[in-house]
């Protein structure tokens, strides 16, 4: 039997997350409840923890879990063909099922798209995120059965690899041959190197900071041929020498903050060349960005928001294959009452400590 209650790191307002004990509610014929094996942290979660989000609170964070199936009912066991004690990825939208974009294919660009992390408590059943012991699963959840042998800290890599599959692949329709530029080497932009390997791109360029020197090593294990520190080097020369030239096929940029890896995608990409953004950069304007570039080198943009099925599918597949060493991009793994740390840890706020990817362990400690 379920628990009456679950722990849960509650954000009760910006930088400050609370431990809270919350009722697990009770199940439908079509919801679940699902206890958390781990919670993967990313950079969005800073931007959520720092406020800039723009979100209800209180809520628990957390919105790439990984658990095992506790309660179930029946219809929603039909529907998602899992059952008691099958270890599941969620997906981290919700949508409605029924609007344009819904019946069109593109769910996650839902009319009443809403995102489990960012829904607050006193909407019932609170259980939200996978910030928790435990999580409530709405109906019009999607999740992936996912193989119960895999070390949880590898499993939970569905969703950032998940983002590298639809983000640098699917949205850019990378092909074999193809030359790829990948801005920001944290763990999405690692996904991306191996995402875009997987496509068969024949040459793939990483950048990032002179800070960022250990995670371009892990891309160049990944599969990267090229690391340019844009700190040291001239990053545009050394892209034209890489690429004899022609400027890359895709650009992505998953960088965080930061604007200035927009302006220097269009130098990057080739005529004709495609652009995907995918880092958010609060909301901040772009200096020095020239829209005639994109008119005379007739460059397509591209943004990207979420992963869908098919990513999460291809990451899932790639995950269970065992053959990319991803634990080499796993570095830390906090306690869930540890949660706050888990995200300063990652936003470099803590001396001495380099998060790639990392994630909350419940009952850890």
């Amino acid at each position: 039997m379920p628990p009456k209650s679950s722990l849960a790191m509650v954000q009760t307002g910006p930088r400050k997350i609370e431990r809270m004990d919350l009722p697990v509610p009770d199940i439908t014929d079509y919801t679940a409840l699902l206890r958390i094996e781990a919670c993967g942290i990313c950079g969005s979660d800073y931007e959520q923890y720092e406020g800039v989000l723009n979100m209800p609170m209180p809520v628990v964070p957390g919105h790439e879990p990984l658990g095992v199936i506790e309660a179930i009912g029946d219809e929603a066991a039909k529907r998602w063909k899992v059952d008691v004690g099958d270890r599941v990825c969620v997906e981290t939208m919700l949508s409605c099922r029924f609007c344009g974009p819904c019946l069109g294919g593109s769910y996650h660009l839902c009319e009443d798209r809403r995102i489990y992390s960012y829904i607050p408590i006193d909407e019932g059943p609170g259980l939200w995120g996978g910030y928790s012991e435990y999580m409530f699963l709405d109906a019009n959840s999607i999740v992936h059965k996912i193989d119960k042998d895999l070390p949880a800290e590898i499993a939970v890599m569905f969703n950032p690899l998940g983002a590298g599959f639809r983000w640098a692949v699917e949205i850019p329709n990378t092909k074999p041959g193809d030359t790829v530029v990948i801005m920001g080497p944290g763990q999405r932009g690692l996904s991306s190197v191996v995402a875009t390997k997987q496509a068969g791109a024949k040459t793939v360029i990483v950048t990032g900071l002179e800070a960022d020197r250990p995670k371009m090593q892990i891309a160049k294990e990944f599969g990267a041929d090229y690391a340019i520190d844009v700190q040291n080097e001239n990053a545009k020369e050394k892209v034209r020498e890489y690429t004899k030239g022609k400027g890359a096929d895709v650009v992505v940029d998953v960088s965080s903050y930061a604007t200035e890896p927009v302006v220097d995608a269009l130098s990057f990409v080739k005529p004709g060349g495609t652009i995907v953004l995918a880092g958010v950069k609060g909301y901040k304007p772009v200096p020095g960005f020239i829209s005639d570039v994109i008119v005379m080198k007739e460059i397509t943009i591209k943004g990207a928001i979420g992963v869908t099925s098919s990513g999460y599918t291809s990451a899932i597949e790639l995950l269970e294959k065992r053959v990319i060493p991803f634990e080499k991009m796993h570095t830390h793994d906090f306690d869930l009452t540890d949660a706050e740390l888990a995200i300063k840890t990652l936003a470099r706020e803590i001396d001495g400590e380099e998060s790639v990817h990392s994630c909350l362990i419940p009952g850890l400690k």
